[in-house]
């Protein structure tokens, strides 16, 4: 065992030890412990029991580890919690399977639910329907009488029913011309669904929640995924008004996950807009202004949409519809425009690109930020790039920009519309890991949740290592050379995803100093078979060193 790391710091009696126990650092100088001691909300030292043993006095709390797994605790780099944290209130699609069982939950969610005014949902895959995109009559089917809008599991895609369409005037003679689509019949009729901004055109009807249940809303979610050993999160779209919330819930010590936030913006937004947003940063910029628990210094773009609708942006027509290439929201020009004027007010860029067209433009784009306002520490990201051209590769780390991927997107288990559109030539790439990985790339894993099947970290590394659905099927994985092994994932899970929040020196690693953020496993991800990962559950969560979730047999 390496010696013991000692915070530097007059000594001192821990509040909380960790003991016995098999610990992950994540710390290059140190690897591997067997005990913590926490101090309030810091660690003061890593090392052996004996070696922590010194730190302990009467009011100290000991945890005996017996054995188990600790980790820093797990950062999700990209998570949609403000509004996702409603769905949790909503019918849930994920993992239906087929249009009956979807139909029998909304039937069964609007039973359960009368006073309801609104059916909302989230989850269907589009895998769940192989040969079409659903239609209002399917959920006409079953709740005719009040109005019914579900979003895809990636949020990309709304499947509405004709009462919905109704409340929201929605009719044939309706147009939209922003970024997206009405999908009509072959009559021109609204079918129900609705891609990517003409979504909006119903949401509209939806009644917005009260703050109260935005708040209790985020209360559940934020629990939630502190069961999931998750202590740090980065909210991947957002407003200014949500920083309010994450306020008001830190009053009432309800903030059990540090929270950093990535605004919103588009085409539409303007100078003034950026210039509010980069002042609203420099006033919630973490640490340095006084709170470690929230932070906005970030703003988010979507540049395309999603490869089994078609709107993502391909260099190349898709295999399955040779029309079609998909449109970006922004022109090269505007978008090299907006990026470069972000960058100049100090704000980091996230794009979220798909389609290997969407990622050689926002990497375009970063590269004409640089040369116009000089380099300087932006840590700009690029989110999902589901499909990447080889070319484009290196120049995520020649440019310094972060791949921040969600491994549970490419389950091989919901891939199949997906393969489809791409064809065989593209799937080679997809979501490309381990390739990106080994161009000096720096990547963050995160789960995209609410657009995705599973928040859970260790379902996401299980996807990682083996790029297999949890019944072990492909055989040998689905493009099993993208897969990266158990050490790169959980670096990705915990210290890049700190990196990429310029807080690398706060949190994502077990070491002296650092923020007492800690998860600890069911098993050791290092040693179960790499087919078992998706069995591990998480039996602790030390948040801010306090215990905030605690699922551990005593």
């Amino acid at each position: 065992m390496a010696t013991c790391l000692v915070a530097a710091r007059s000594q001192g009696t821990a509040t909380l030890q960790l003991i016995n126990g098999r610990v992950w650092t994540g710390d290059a100088r140190q690897r591997w412990a067997q005990a913590v001691a926490i101090q309030g909300d810091r660690i003061v030292a890593v090392g052996t029991d004996r070696d922590v043993a010194r730190w302990r006095g009467n009011s100290t709390r000991v945890v005996d580890l017996a054995g188990r797994f600790a980790l820093p605790g797990f950062n999700d780099a990209h998570i949609h919690i403000t509004g996702g944290a409603l769905r949790l209130f909503e019918v849930d699609l994920n993992g239906a399977g087929s249009l009956a069982e979807m139909q029998r939950r909304v039937a069964q969610f609007a039973r359960e639910n009368p006073n309801e005014p609104w059916v909302l949902g989230y989850g269907w895959q589009y895998s769940d329907l192989p040969d079409r995109l659903p239609h209002r009559r399917d959920l006409d089917a079953v709740v005719p009488d009040r109005p019914v809008f579900l979003s895809a599991y990636d949020g990309h895609t709304g499947w509405a029913n004709s009462k919905a369409l109704e409340l929201a005037g929605v009719t044939r003679a309706t147009h939209f011309t922003g970024y997206g689509e009405i999908v009509r019949d072959a009559e021109g009729e609204p079918t129900g669904v609705f891609k990517e901004g003409a979504q909006g055109l119903v949401r509209r009807a939806v009644p917005e929640p009260t703050r109260g249940k935005r708040l209790a809303a985020l209360r559940r979610g934020l629990r939630w995924l502190s069961a999931m050993g998750v202590t740090s999160l980065q909210n991947a779209s957002g407003s200014l008004d949500d920083l309010t919330l994450y306020e008001e819930l830190d009053r009432t010590g309800d903030l059990v996950v540090r929270v950093s936030i990535a605004a919103s913006v588009g085409p539409w937004t303007t100078e003034a807009d950026i210039e509010r947003i980069a002042a609203a940063a420099r006033k919630h910029c973490g640490l340095p202004c006084g709170n470690a628990k929230l932070r906005l210094g970030a703003i988010k773009m979507v540049l395309d949409g999603v490869i089994e609708t078609h709107t993502a942006a391909m260099l190349e027509p898709y295999s399955d519809a040779p029309a079609a290439r998909g449109t970006p929201s922004y022109t090269p020009e505007q978008l090299k425009r907006a990026v470069a004027a972000a960058d100049k007010a100090g704000l980091q860029i996230y794009i979220h690109a798909i389609g290997d067209r969407a990622v050689r433009m926002a990497l375009d784009a970063f590269e004409h930020a640089r040369s116009s306002n000089g380099r300087r520490d932006s840590r700009h990201r690029i989110e999902h790039i589901e499909t990447v051209s080889p070319p484009d590769i290196p120049r995520f780390a020649r440019l310094g920009v972060l791949a921040s991927m969600e491994p549970i997107h490419a389950d091989p288990g919901t891939v199949d519309v997906w393969a489809r559109a791409v064809g065989p030539h593209r799937v080679r790439r997809a979501f490309a890991w381990r390739s990106l990985e080994r161009a000096g790339a720096r990547l963050l894993f995160s789960s995209d949740w609410p657009a995705a099947i599973s928040a859970h970290p260790l379902r996401g590394l299980h996807n990682a290592v083996n790029r297999q659905t949890i019944e072990g099927q492909p055989p040998g994985g689905w493009v099993a050379q993208q897969r990266v092994s158990v050490a790169t994932a959980l670096a990705a899970y915990t210290r890049a995803g700190a990196y990429a929040s310029f807080e690398e020196k706060l949190k994502g690693m077990l070491a002296p100093g650092m923020l007492a953020d800690v998860a600890v496993l069911t098993c050791d991800p290092f040693r179960i078979p790499p087919a078992r990962l998706h069995t591990c559950q998480v039996a602790l969560t030390i948040f801010d060193g306090r215990i905030v979730h605690d699922d551990a047999p005593r």
